[in-house]
């Protein structure tokens, strides 16, 4: 398994799996546009040219906000989202990135317990932040200087 930067020619799986993933999920539009901005880091898990999963964390000064990160249904909770987490957080640190942010669905208990599980920490509660259903999203924080990977 590689665990890569994604490129444009990524993009059309790369959507395919957040059609599957997500209720309101991003267009391939969408990716590319967040793919011409140079300080993100938008990563894939490619398994011999197969891409079974991604995330895509914008970064602006010294903090990044992971959007999204999904991996392909049948390949769920074999640690690809473990090992792009990690490849995220050393690329963040290595950037000068000191803190990563992101929001999960309430009711999400497998993601928040693989992000508290790596470093994250809960820091409050955003309401109704989520629509298709209305949800509430758990706001969560990973510092740099937590980093351990």
């Amino acid at each position: 398994m590689l665990i890569r930067p994604m490129e444009p020619e990524d993009i059309e799986a790369v959507a395919a799996i957040e059609s599957q993933s997500f209720s309101m999920p991003w267009s391939q539009n969408g990716f590319m546009e967040a793919l011409k901005m140079e300080h993100n880091i938008i990563l894939v898990a490619d398994e011999d040219g197969e891409i079974l999963g991604y995330e895509c964390t914008y970064v602006s000064f010294e903090e990044g906000e992971l959007t999204n990160i999904a991996v392909k249904k049948e390949f769920r909770r074999s640690g690809i989202g473990q090992l792009l987490i990690r490849e995220l957080q050393k690329s963040a640190a290595a950037s000068g990135v000191e803190r990563i942010v992101l929001e999960a669905r309430e009711s999400n208990d497998a993601a928040i317990g693989l992000y508290e599980k790596m470093g994250f920490a809960k820091l409050g509660i955003r309401k109704n932040f989520y629509e298709k259903p209305v949800e509430n999203a758990v706001i969560l924080s990973y510092t740099a200087e937590d980093y351990r990977c």
